[in-house]
């Protein structure tokens, strides 16, 4: 299996979200955060996370970028676990069933996204509100140089000094 992981090329994101990413976190596209707000409620750095950020599931920051990569049946249970257990705690959901059912369409979202890319491949978000106030999420991705299935991290950041 394979699921989005967070991912930081610079310090940037902790400039633009409210709360950042940690690196290697796993991550769902989040836009159930903004269900409730109308436009005209999204602005300053709600409006950042609005229009590209991706949630992680750990710290439950944003990252502007997220990568393919491997995800085990461990992983995938804690995932789910770890989103129904903010689904019921941060969003009202009314017991643990209904949250783990969430939380396993979100997971399995993500999981459908990323079935067909390469491992490492990076993913960015653009989301916007539609005619009818609806979400609407473009999904856009960046491919390894070299096209072939990498089995260990390509990209690091490091700090300037």
């Amino acid at each position: 299996m394979k699921f989005l992981q967070t991912i930081r090329f610079d310090a940037s994101d902790d400039h633009v979200f409210e709360t950042a990413a940690a690196p290697d976190e796993w991550a769902v596209s989040g836009a159930f955060a903004f269900s409730h707000l109308s436009s005209e409620e999204v602005k300053g750095k709600v409006k950042q996370a609005f229009a590209n950020g991706f949630l992680s599931l750990g710290s439950f920051g944003r990252s502007t970028f997220t990568s393919v990569a491997e995800c085990s049946d461990d992983d995938l249970a804690v995932i789910e676990s770890s989103l129904a257990k903010h689904f019921v705690e941060n969003f009202g959901a009314p017991d643990e069933q209904a949250a783990l059912r969430a939380a396993r369409e979100e997971a399995s979202f993500i999981l459908d996204l990323c079935s067909t890319p390469l491992i490492n491949t990076i993913f960015t978000v653009r989301r916007s509100f539609a005619d009818d106030g609806q979400i609407k999420e473009q999904f856009r991705t960046i491919q390894a140089p070299d096209a072939k299935p990498a089995h260990t991290r390509i990209w690091s950041v490091v700090e300037d000094k």
